[in-house]
């Protein structure tokens, strides 16, 4: 008998051989339909809810877990754990903490911790760094993570990053622009139309461009073009009225959802009735105007994974700009190509604007970013460092060295709704969570790094023009 060449040494064929037709047309089921879509995504939102209720307490709502003792003086407070009880035990009107056992270690919420940290800033050694860097009289800095690459760690990236902003002592606002509404849900917002997204944000702006027309036309002695409802209702809208408080007490939130996606269409129909009409400047113009730089330290912008007109603001709006990839060749070569847009892109924006600002004798548009850094995500060292490396010799500097590590913390925190900080590390072998936390620290000390010499650069800067 003749042996089947073809055959493995098992004798068993790969799964995709011999597939009965019959079988198969039982199990594909009936055609879908549309309304089954909306059948699956009840179903989706079903499922989400449960997920999500698993992070709330009693009450219905999400609340911030508590930090020790020892969390406090290894990771937020730079003092000795002797001295942090000293102290306490030296000004009893300071928060004191509790205990869930008698004897056992002493717990506070973020909001003690800040004022803890408050005090020591006031009353501890000059030498050491109790308050975050942040010049006074300089504006917030403004942070968009993007990519139109998918699945790269974008908005886990942000969360995680506003997070750590807001322990080391930060006043932080995230602000959603993906329609998604994934960062919404990472903080637990809620948002029931666009009214409560940044839309009314880029709705006024261009109302009051067309206000500055008409106020043209009539002066020309032509008729005005009449502001819809959605125009006039944006008039007196202003950005506070979309913040919402989450259960971080010094994260604020301007959250997102489905309806914000009519803003990628809205916004090329007004910009067709209106060419003069700078759109990339709305809501750079419309945080500036409302105050928003000076109510918070570091605003975090969380970008859909597309190179559209809500992304276009939030990076025309940024300061720093951070690109989150992972160490693989088609993540590698679709952020070559997203940088490539963002040439194209600001580009053609500049050469329009400029051919106007030449022949008017007007100073010429450029766009400027403090910092712009790519950032490896998800990141095994076993499998991906000659990639890596690879990578770091194309992109220089403009890759941070630091690489995210992927750690059993992270998969675990995701499992249970929450971010790492948000994470109980009781819940945690103590290596894993200190491993799982120094990547994530790591990664904020490089941004921290950013942050910081940016505003020094401008802090010099006003300096250097004041005496002049």
């Amino acid at each position: 008998m003749k042996s089947d060449k073809h055959k493995e040494p098992g004798g068993a064929l790969p799964p995709y051989f011999n597939i009965d037709p019959d079988q198969a047309l039982l199990q594909l089921g009936n055609a879908t339909t549309t309304r089954d879509f909306g059948t699956i995504a009840k179903a989706c939102e079903a499922g989400r809810n449960d997920l999500s209720s698993r992070g709330l307490e009693g009450d219905g709502a999400r609340h911030l877990r508590q930090f020790s003792t020892w969390e406090i003086t290894k990771y937020l407070i730079p003092v000795a754990t002797g001295h942090f009880r000293r102290v306490l035990k030296q000004n009893p009107d300071l928060p004191q903490g509790r205990s869930e056992t008698q004897g056992g270690a002493k717990w506070f919420t973020l909001d003690e911790v800040l004022r803890l940290r408050a005090h020591f800033g006031q009353e501890g050694s000059k030498a050491k760094e109790y308050q975050p860097y942040r010049p006074k009289g300089q504006p917030a800095k403004l942070v968009t993570v993007a990519n139109f690459k998918g699945g790269v760690g974008k908005t886990s990236t942000a969360a995680h990053l506003a997070m750590s902003a807001a322990l080391d002592g930060y006043k932080v606002l995230v602000i959603d622009l993906d329609s998604q509404g994934s960062m919404t849900s990472v903080f637990g917002g809620k948002v029931e139309d666009e009214w409560q997204t940044v839309f009314p944000l880029m709705a006024r702006h261009y109302a009051r461009h067309l206000r500055t027309e008409n106020q043209r036309r009539l002066n020309r002695g032509d008729a005005p073009t009449p502001l819809d409802d959605t125009l006039s209702e944006a008039l007196d809208i202003r950005a506070q009225d979309l913040v919402q408080k989450t259960h971080w007490p010094n994260i604020d939130l301007i959250g997102a959802q489905l309806n914000l996606y009519w803003a990628e269409f809205q916004i090329p129909v007004w910009r067709m009735a209106a060419r003069g009409w700078k759109l990339w400047d709305a809501l750079t113009d419309s945080l500036q105007e409302d105050g928003l730089l000076d109510e918070y330290d570091v605003i975090f912008l969380d970008t859909p994974p597309a190179l559209g007109y809500l992304t276009i603001n939030g990076l025309a709006a940024s300061d720093i700009l951070l690109v989150p990839l992972g160490a693989s060749f088609l993540e590698f070569d679709s952020t070559g190509r997203f940088f490539d847009m963002l040439h194209s892109t600001f580009g053609s924006i500049e050469e329009a604007e400029n051919m106007a600002a030449r022949a008017l004798g007007r100073e010429e548009l450029s766009f400027q970013w403090d910092a712009v850094r790519a950032v490896v995500t998800r990141y095994d060292g076993t499998q991906q460092a000659e990639l890596a490396a690879l990578m770091q010799a194309y992109l220089g500097p403009t890759l941070s060295p630091h690489r995210q590590d992927f750690t059993a913390l992270i998969g675990q925190a995701g499992e249970q709704v929450q971010g790492i900080y948000e994470a109980d590390y009781r819940d945690f072998n103590r290596e894993t969570y200190v491993r799982g936390r120094e990547t994530f620290d790591a990664t904020y000390a490089a941004f921290k790094q950013l942050l910081i010499g940016s505003w020094r650069r401008d802090e010099l800067a006003h300096a250097q023009q004041a005496a002049q």
